[in-house]
Protein backbone atom coordinates (compact mmCIF):
# COMPACT_ATOMS: atom_id res chain seq x y z
CA UNK A 1 0.00 0.00 0.00
CA UNK A 2 1.34 3.38 -0.90
CA UNK A 3 2.74 6.16 1.62
CA UNK A 4 -0.85 7.98 1.78
CA UNK A 5 -0.62 12.33 2.89
CA UNK A 6 -3.63 13.57 2.70
CA UNK A 7 -4.21 17.44 1.74
CA UNK A 8 -6.72 19.48 2.76
CA UNK A 9 -8.43 21.86 -0.26
CA UNK A 10 -11.84 22.75 1.59
CA UNK A 11 -12.51 25.60 -1.27
CA UNK A 12 -16.53 25.86 -2.88
CA UNK A 13 -14.70 28.52 -5.17
CA UNK A 14 -16.70 26.75 -8.14
CA UNK A 15 -20.30 26.41 -6.99
CA UNK A 16 -22.77 27.97 -5.64
CA UNK A 17 -24.01 26.37 -2.98
CA UNK A 18 -22.16 26.02 0.75
CA UNK A 19 -21.19 22.98 1.97
CA UNK A 20 -18.79 20.92 0.11
CA UNK A 21 -16.22 22.87 1.80
CA UNK A 22 -16.70 20.78 5.20
CA UNK A 23 -15.40 17.37 3.61
CA UNK A 24 -12.15 17.31 4.96
CA UNK A 25 -13.32 17.48 8.72
CA UNK A 26 -16.26 14.91 7.59
CA UNK A 27 -14.52 12.17 6.19
CA UNK A 28 -11.32 12.96 8.70
CA UNK A 29 -13.97 12.89 11.29
CA UNK A 30 -15.30 9.49 10.14
CA UNK A 31 -12.05 7.88 10.42
CA UNK A 32 -10.00 8.30 6.35
CA UNK A 33 -6.82 9.08 8.33
CA UNK A 34 -6.74 6.74 10.99
CA UNK A 35 -7.75 3.49 9.03
CA UNK A 36 -5.40 4.36 5.71
CA UNK A 37 -2.28 5.15 8.16
CA UNK A 38 -2.38 8.49 6.48
CA UNK A 39 0.15 11.65 7.33
CA UNK A 40 -1.14 14.96 7.54
CA UNK A 41 -0.16 17.10 4.78
CA UNK A 42 -1.06 20.70 4.29
CA UNK A 43 -4.53 22.34 4.77
CA UNK A 44 -5.38 25.55 2.96
CA UNK A 45 -7.35 28.92 4.06
CA UNK A 46 -10.53 28.31 2.03
CA UNK A 47 -10.48 31.80 0.04
CA UNK A 48 -12.70 34.34 0.08
CA UNK A 49 -16.10 33.83 -2.38
CA UNK A 50 -17.62 35.94 -4.13
CA UNK A 51 -21.06 35.36 -5.60
CA UNK A 52 -20.77 37.68 -8.83
CA UNK A 53 -20.20 36.56 -12.18
CA UNK A 54 -16.90 37.97 -13.49
CA UNK A 55 -18.00 39.63 -16.69
CA UNK A 56 -14.70 39.21 -18.44
CA UNK A 57 -14.70 35.46 -17.86
CA UNK A 58 -18.65 34.60 -17.34
CA UNK A 59 -17.11 32.48 -14.62
CA UNK A 60 -17.61 32.78 -10.42
CA UNK A 61 -14.34 33.15 -8.93
CA UNK A 62 -11.88 32.94 -11.93
CA UNK A 63 -9.21 35.15 -9.45
CA UNK A 64 -9.76 33.02 -6.61
CA UNK A 65 -9.55 29.90 -8.69
CA UNK A 66 -5.87 30.89 -10.53
CA UNK A 67 -5.03 31.47 -7.01
CA UNK A 68 -6.28 28.30 -5.21
CA UNK A 69 -4.55 26.14 -7.93
CA UNK A 70 -1.24 27.67 -7.13
CA UNK A 71 -1.42 26.96 -3.65
CA UNK A 72 -2.66 23.62 -4.03
CA UNK A 73 -0.07 22.67 -7.12
CA UNK A 74 2.64 23.70 -4.37
CA UNK A 75 1.09 21.45 -1.49
CA UNK A 76 0.68 18.19 -3.37
CA UNK A 77 4.36 19.17 -5.19
CA UNK A 78 5.90 18.80 -1.72
CA UNK A 79 4.03 15.85 -0.95
CA UNK A 80 5.12 14.20 -4.78
CA UNK A 81 8.59 15.25 -4.23
CA UNK A 82 8.54 13.19 -0.39
CA UNK A 83 7.66 10.12 -2.48
CA UNK A 84 4.38 9.85 -1.04
CA UNK A 85 0.90 9.71 -2.65
CA UNK A 86 -1.09 12.56 -1.64
CA UNK A 87 -5.27 12.31 -0.90
CA UNK A 88 -7.06 15.96 -1.59
CA UNK A 89 -9.91 16.17 0.23
CA UNK A 90 -12.18 19.10 -1.71
CA UNK A 91 -13.73 20.74 -2.10
CA UNK A 92 -15.64 21.37 -5.31
CA UNK A 93 -14.10 20.17 -8.37
CA UNK A 94 -12.16 22.93 -9.40
CA UNK A 95 -9.50 21.35 -6.80
CA UNK A 96 -8.56 19.99 -10.48
CA UNK A 97 -6.81 22.63 -11.71
CA UNK A 98 -4.20 22.90 -8.62
CA UNK A 99 -3.96 18.72 -8.85
CA UNK A 100 -3.26 18.98 -12.23
CA UNK A 101 -1.07 22.05 -12.27
CA UNK A 102 0.88 20.06 -9.75
CA UNK A 103 1.78 17.30 -12.36
CA UNK A 104 1.79 19.42 -15.30
CA UNK A 105 4.93 20.79 -13.34
CA UNK A 106 7.11 17.87 -13.80
CA UNK A 107 6.21 16.13 -16.75
CA UNK A 108 3.24 14.60 -18.31
CA UNK A 109 0.37 12.65 -16.42
CA UNK A 110 -3.15 11.10 -17.29
CA UNK A 111 -6.13 11.42 -15.63
CA UNK A 112 -8.63 8.89 -14.66
CA UNK A 113 -12.00 11.04 -14.31
CA UNK A 114 -14.37 9.33 -11.84
CA UNK A 115 -17.32 11.51 -11.82
CA UNK A 116 -21.64 11.75 -12.59
CA UNK A 117 -21.09 14.56 -15.01
CA UNK A 118 -18.72 14.91 -17.76
CA UNK A 119 -18.26 19.11 -16.60
CA UNK A 120 -16.97 19.92 -20.26
CA UNK A 121 -19.04 23.00 -20.11
CA UNK A 122 -18.30 26.15 -21.75
CA UNK A 123 -19.02 29.47 -19.95
CA UNK A 124 -21.38 30.46 -21.85
CA UNK A 125 -23.54 27.47 -21.54
CA UNK A 126 -23.29 27.52 -17.48
CA UNK A 127 -25.49 30.57 -16.65
CA UNK A 128 -24.82 30.69 -12.98
CA UNK A 129 -20.69 30.44 -13.72
CA UNK A 130 -20.10 27.80 -11.99
CA UNK A 131 -16.53 26.16 -12.76
CA UNK A 132 -17.55 22.93 -11.32
CA UNK A 133 -19.80 22.03 -14.06
CA UNK A 134 -16.46 22.80 -16.50
CA UNK A 135 -13.27 21.72 -14.88
CA UNK A 136 -12.59 19.02 -17.41
CA UNK A 137 -12.79 21.58 -20.01
CA UNK A 138 -10.21 23.78 -18.43
CA UNK A 139 -8.05 21.16 -17.25
CA UNK A 140 -7.49 20.08 -21.22
CA UNK A 141 -7.23 24.32 -21.80
CA UNK A 142 -10.33 24.91 -22.82
CA UNK A 143 -11.82 28.23 -21.31
CA UNK A 144 -10.45 31.82 -20.47
CA UNK A 145 -6.70 31.95 -20.35
CA UNK A 146 -7.01 33.10 -17.08
CA UNK A 147 -7.75 29.87 -15.53
CA UNK A 148 -6.57 27.84 -18.35
CA UNK A 149 -2.92 28.63 -19.24
CA UNK A 150 -2.13 28.73 -16.09
CA UNK A 151 1.97 29.33 -15.20
CA UNK A 152 1.57 29.18 -19.38
CA UNK A 153 1.29 25.34 -19.22
CA UNK A 154 -1.80 24.66 -20.88
CA UNK A 155 -3.37 22.37 -21.30
CA UNK A 156 -2.46 20.71 -17.56
CA UNK A 157 -3.69 17.39 -19.25
CA UNK A 158 -3.84 16.33 -23.16
CA UNK A 159 -7.19 15.04 -24.15
CA UNK A 160 -5.27 11.98 -25.23
CA UNK A 161 -4.42 11.09 -21.58
CA UNK A 162 -8.04 11.40 -20.14
CA UNK A 163 -10.50 8.72 -19.42
CA UNK A 164 -14.03 9.94 -18.08
CA UNK A 165 -15.21 6.83 -16.52
CA UNK A 166 -19.24 6.62 -14.97
CA UNK A 167 -20.62 9.39 -16.34
CA UNK A 168 -24.25 9.89 -17.01
CA UNK A 169 -25.14 13.27 -17.84
CA UNK A 170 -24.77 13.25 -21.38
CA UNK A 171 -27.83 14.14 -22.18
CA UNK A 172 -29.00 16.48 -19.97
CA UNK A 173 -25.43 18.66 -20.74
CA UNK A 174 -26.29 18.19 -24.24
CA UNK A 175 -29.76 20.22 -23.91
CA UNK A 176 -28.06 22.81 -22.02
CA UNK A 177 -25.54 23.52 -24.61
CA UNK A 178 -22.81 22.05 -23.24
CA UNK A 179 -20.25 21.22 -25.47
CA UNK A 180 -19.50 18.23 -26.18
CA UNK A 181 -16.43 15.76 -25.16
CA UNK A 182 -13.23 15.97 -27.58
CA UNK A 183 -12.80 12.86 -29.44
CA UNK A 184 -9.23 12.27 -28.59
CA UNK A 185 -10.60 11.71 -24.88
CA UNK A 186 -11.57 8.20 -23.88
CA UNK A 187 -15.78 8.71 -22.88
CA UNK A 188 -16.57 5.79 -20.84
CA UNK A 189 -20.26 6.00 -19.96
CA UNK A 190 -21.80 4.28 -16.98
CA UNK A 191 -24.09 2.10 -19.62
CA UNK A 192 -20.89 1.06 -21.57
CA UNK A 193 -19.03 0.09 -18.12
CA UNK A 194 -22.32 -1.32 -17.14
CA UNK A 195 -22.11 -3.54 -20.38
CA UNK A 196 -18.88 -5.00 -19.94
CA UNK A 197 -18.48 -4.61 -16.38
CA UNK A 198 -16.98 -3.18 -14.17
CA UNK A 199 -13.58 -4.84 -13.42
CA UNK A 200 -12.66 -5.15 -17.58
CA UNK A 201 -13.75 -1.23 -17.89
CA UNK A 202 -11.50 -0.31 -15.64
CA UNK A 203 -8.90 -2.44 -17.19
CA UNK A 204 -9.14 -0.89 -20.04
CA UNK A 205 -8.94 2.20 -18.70
CA UNK A 206 -6.21 1.98 -17.17
CA UNK A 207 -4.69 0.45 -20.53
CA UNK A 208 -5.54 3.55 -22.14
CA UNK A 209 -3.87 5.79 -19.33
CA UNK A 210 -0.80 3.60 -19.56
CA UNK A 211 0.23 5.48 -22.78
CA UNK A 212 2.28 3.59 -25.91
CA UNK A 213 5.27 2.19 -23.99
CA UNK A 214 2.39 1.06 -20.44
CA UNK A 215 4.44 3.23 -18.30
CA UNK A 216 2.10 6.48 -17.97
CA UNK A 217 1.33 8.03 -14.98
CA UNK A 218 -1.88 9.11 -13.88
CA UNK A 219 -4.52 11.16 -11.50
CA UNK A 220 -7.65 10.28 -9.86
CA UNK A 221 -10.02 12.14 -9.84
CA UNK A 222 -13.17 11.29 -7.47
CA UNK A 223 -16.48 13.06 -7.72
CA UNK A 224 -18.60 11.48 -5.44
CA UNK A 225 -21.63 11.79 -7.75
CA UNK A 226 -20.42 9.26 -9.86
CA UNK A 227 -22.07 6.68 -6.81
CA UNK A 228 -25.39 5.76 -7.27
CA UNK A 229 -28.04 8.64 -5.80
CA UNK A 230 -29.78 6.06 -3.81
CA UNK A 231 -26.65 5.55 -1.93
CA UNK A 232 -24.91 9.33 -2.09
CA UNK A 233 -27.72 11.84 -1.67
CA UNK A 234 -25.43 13.91 -0.11
CA UNK A 235 -24.21 15.91 -3.27
CA UNK A 236 -26.06 19.62 -4.82
CA UNK A 237 -26.82 18.51 -8.04
CA UNK A 238 -28.08 14.47 -8.08
CA UNK A 239 -28.79 12.46 -11.37
CA UNK A 240 -30.60 9.15 -10.96
CA UNK A 241 -28.38 5.89 -10.43
CA UNK A 242 -24.78 5.60 -10.50
CA UNK A 243 -22.05 3.19 -9.32
CA UNK A 244 -22.71 1.22 -6.26
CA UNK A 245 -19.88 1.09 -3.43
CA UNK A 246 -18.78 -2.41 -4.64
CA UNK A 247 -17.90 -0.77 -8.35
CA UNK A 248 -16.75 1.92 -7.07
CA UNK A 249 -14.06 0.30 -4.76
CA UNK A 250 -13.30 -2.07 -7.81
CA UNK A 251 -12.40 0.55 -9.90
CA UNK A 252 -9.93 2.41 -6.98
CA UNK A 253 -8.17 -1.13 -6.05
CA UNK A 254 -7.35 -1.25 -10.25
CA UNK A 255 -6.21 1.98 -10.19
CA UNK A 256 -3.90 1.85 -6.47
CA UNK A 257 -2.96 -2.18 -7.61
CA UNK A 258 -2.19 -0.70 -11.12
CA UNK A 259 1.19 1.06 -9.26
CA UNK A 260 1.12 3.55 -12.31
CA UNK A 261 -1.27 6.23 -9.53
CA UNK A 262 0.09 8.87 -8.08
CA UNK A 263 -2.61 10.65 -5.87
CA UNK A 264 -6.17 10.33 -5.21
CA UNK A 265 -8.65 13.51 -5.02
CA UNK A 266 -12.40 13.26 -3.19
CA UNK A 267 -14.71 16.27 -4.12
CA UNK A 268 -18.28 17.18 -4.10
CA UNK A 269 -19.43 15.58 -0.72
CA UNK A 270 -21.77 17.88 1.13
CA UNK A 271 -21.88 16.72 4.72
CA UNK A 272 -23.90 19.31 5.38
CA UNK A 273 -26.51 17.19 3.34
CA UNK A 274 -25.89 13.76 6.09
CA UNK A 275 -26.14 14.98 9.51
CA UNK A 276 -25.21 11.78 11.12
CA UNK A 277 -22.41 11.11 8.68
CA UNK A 278 -23.97 8.01 7.84
CA UNK A 279 -22.96 8.20 4.32
CA UNK A 280 -19.75 10.15 5.28
CA UNK A 281 -18.61 6.74 7.05
CA UNK A 282 -20.00 4.64 3.65
CA UNK A 283 -17.69 6.96 1.60
CA UNK A 284 -14.60 6.47 4.09
CA UNK A 285 -15.41 2.34 3.94
CA UNK A 286 -15.30 2.36 0.16
CA UNK A 287 -12.65 4.71 -0.20
CA UNK A 288 -10.28 2.74 2.13
CA UNK A 289 -11.42 -0.69 1.02
CA UNK A 290 -9.90 0.74 -2.70
CA UNK A 291 -7.10 2.36 -1.62
CA UNK A 292 -5.74 -0.97 0.61
CA UNK A 293 -5.45 -2.74 -2.36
Amino acid sequence: MPAYTIVQAPSHLGLRAEGVEALPEALLAAGLGERLGAREGDRLAAPAFDPRIDPGTGMLNPSGLRDHAFRLADAVGRVLDDGAFPIVLGGDCTILLGTTLALRRRGRYGLLFLDGHADFYQPEAEPAGEAASMELALVTGRGPELVTNLEGRRPLVRDEDVVVFGFRDAAHAAAEGSQPLAPAIRAMDLWSVREQGVQRAARQALAHLAGKDGRARFWVHLDVDVVDDALMPAVDYRLPDGLSWDELTAVLRAAVADGRAVGLEVTIFNPTLDPDLRVAHALVDALVAGLSA
